[in-house]
């Protein structure tokens, strides 16, 4: 009885083994995948959620994959955290056998940060951006009519056509037509990973976070 019981452990701990080992080469593979479909200039933290690996490899099937991209730059404006995830990835064992893989994710997540310094950058000249705790700030003065007005605000941030719209919505002691002079957009130009799209914008500690998604996403290498 006691050498069943201590082969069953050696066998346990082998398979557990094999696992991480085929994990570990699986993950380097997405990871070099996911550097191609993004167009990326550096290789990917990729990590396959859930256990046992084999489990899932045997039926071609990974509920989810998560993905750090570091920084990207889009359009010239640098996202800082990129991270994501891909959700219902299918990947067949015979095409992966016979290195002919069609991995296809079936809904890719992305989060990511604009610094406030990057925020700044594209203020208008005279103005200021700031943050109180999750709220952005803008103080700064703005020509009315012939006198430069100095004010101190909160902004709204909200998705626009072409990028991110930074608008004042609160002005303390100014007319309300002064509000709407301190406006501009955060362009954005060119392809996120995966051509997800935006969904979502908020303002956060570090300035504001976007929400991306995709749906049907081939991962080529």
């Amino acid at each position: 009885m006691r050498k069943l019981i201590v082969s069953l452990i050696v066998l346990i701990i082998l398979l557990v083994a094999a696992d991480r080992v085929a994990v570990a080469g699986v993950e380097r593979d997405l990871a070099n995948r996911i550097a191609a479909s993004a167009d990326l200039s550096g290789t990917p933290t990729v990590t396959i959620k859930g256990i046992p690996f084999l489990t899932q490899a045997f039926s071609g099937r990974y509920p989810e994959v998560e993905f750090d991209l570091g920084t990207f730059t889009y359009g010239g404006v640098p996202i800082r955290n990129l991270h994501g995830a891909a959700y219902d990835v299918t990947a067949p064992l015979a095409g992966i056998l016979q290195n002919r893989p069609d991995i296809r994710a079936g809904r890719v997540a992305v989060t990511g940060t604009i610094s406030r310094a990057t925020i700044d950058k594209f203020a208008p000249q005279g103005v200021k951006i700031g943050g109180n705790g999750d709220r952005l700030t803008a103080s700064g003065e703005v020509t009315v009519g012939v006198q430069k007005v100095k004010f101190n605000a909160e902004v709204r941030v909200e998705l626009a056509d072409g990028g991110i719209r930074v608008q004042a919505e609160k002005i303390e002691g100014v007319p309300d037509q002064v509000a709407r002079m301190v406006s501009y957009t955060i362009p954005f130009k060119g392809k996120l990973p995966f051509d997800v799209k935006v969904t979502s914008v908020e303002s956060v500690p570090d300035g504001l976070r976007l929400s991306a998604e995709a749906t049907n996403v081939p991962i080529r290498g």
